[in-house]
């Protein structure tokens, strides 16, 4: 397929560019009055605009597909936010037994090796546990908790650490900081979260190698004035990349425009923290084997606990725009090009020759008119 007359998010701005040819789950080829071939479509866009597909580094689960049911549930998830504008995604653990654990990778693992056909790409897992604190459980299951150890990481993904691209751990715990340097030596980038470290401690993690915050503000200590904490420590610190999760539920309007005031649109990285409710109807889910109850926009533990979200990206650009008051330019970095970026992906997230379908289409007052693939 061939998109003509777009407006093209490129170089960090929209503006009138040259053709976009997709084939094949890719983007072919960019350049100006492409011919097409045999049978190939051409679309006028009409001057709407087009953005690379999203990149979602923290998502656990999609339509009642969660990552730790294994192979089966990733596959599923990866077709369904194809269709939703995600190019790229990493499949997110919760906290469970190493094999529990190593099984929900080994699927993973599985279908980054056969990717999924009109299926998003699979970058890799975000293990968000089990090396969390447990005074930040947050929607974790604390019983699964331990301390960072290399043995156990290596065990969880058998012996193939390829698999991660990020991790979350809590940097307070014992064993942190050998373990932090070994991962990073195998190419894995780590997140601080789900703790309870000092800003002092965070600014310590970083020089281990810890490059990013995991939802940033929420299970982790607090931005007080003689006690920065852990987010004060990644907003200040240009090292950290800053997750946050944009529903306008788990951070209120100020704290959205704070973190993107302080980090910049390139290290500010929307997620969606999405559990198996995100794209269903109002009900009782599950997260981790727990019930989770979802109303409106919101999924809970019985004891009110927030579990995750019911976001999805192409809603979380939209609220950026028009809920948190950020410019679209700034917004459409934050969805694809800083996620990627925060975990070392140079091809998703960008319209460039190589980058994995779909495309997003967008209205002149951006709003989502679909995707192109």
């Amino acid at each position: 397929m061939i998109v003509r007359n777009g407006k093209l998010f490129m170089d960090g701005k929209f503006q009138e560019g040259p053709d976009v040819r997709v084939f094949n789950g890719r983007i072919h080829e960019i350049g100006y009055h492409l011919q097409a071939g045999l049978y190939e479509q051409i679309t006028d866009v009409d001057g709407d605009m087009i953005m690379p597909g999203f990149v979602d580094v923290h998502i656990h689960a999609f339509r009642r597909n969660d990552t730790m049911q294994g192979e089966a549930a990733v596959r599923a998830m990866s077709r369904d936010l194809y269709r939703e504008g995600v190019s790229a995604f990493c499949p997110t653990t919760m906290s469970a037994s190493l094999v529990d654990t190593r099984n929900a990778v080994n699927g993973i693992r599985r279908v980054m090796l056969q990717p999924e056909v009109n299926g998003c790409q699979v970058l890799g897992a975000h293990m968000e546990a089990p090396f969390l604190q447990e005074e930040k459980a947050g929607a974790q299951r604390k019983e699964f908790f331990m301390d960072p150890s290399i043995d156990a990481f290596m065990e969880m993904t058998d012996h193939q650490p390829e698999s991660v691209r990020l991790i979350t751990v809590a940097p307070e715990r014992p064993g942190a900081e050998s373990f932090v340097r070994a991962v990073t030596a195998l190419g894995v980038h780590v997140s601080a979260g789900h703790t309870k470290a000092t800003a002092e401690q965070v600014h310590l993690a970083g020089d281990w190698g810890v490059d990013h915050i995991t939802h940033t503000f929420n299970a982790q200590t607090p931005l007080l004035h003689r006690a920065p904490g852990v987010p004060g420590a990644g907003l200040s610190d240009d090292r950290f990349y800053c997750e946050m999760i944009c529903d306008g539920i788990h951070l209120h309007r100020d704290i959205v425009r704070l973190i993107a005031k302080c980090k910049g649109p390139q290290h500010a990285v929307a997620i969606t923290d999405a559990m198996e409710a995100a794209g269903m109807p109002d009900g009782e889910y599950a997260l981790g084997g727990q019930a989770v109850f979802v109303h409106g926009s919101e999924a809970r533990l019985k004891d009110g606990t927030l579990a995750g979200s019911v976001l999805t990206m192409h809603k979380a650009f939209e609220n950026l725009i028009h809920f948190f008051g950020l410019k679209p330019e700034d917004a459409a970095v934050m969805c694809t090009s800083a996620p990627a970026d925060s975990i070392g992906e140079k091809l998703a997230g960008r319209l460039i020759a190589g980058a994995p379908a779909p495309l997003t289409r967008w209205t002149k007052d951006f709003h989502m008119a679909g995707i192109i693939d």
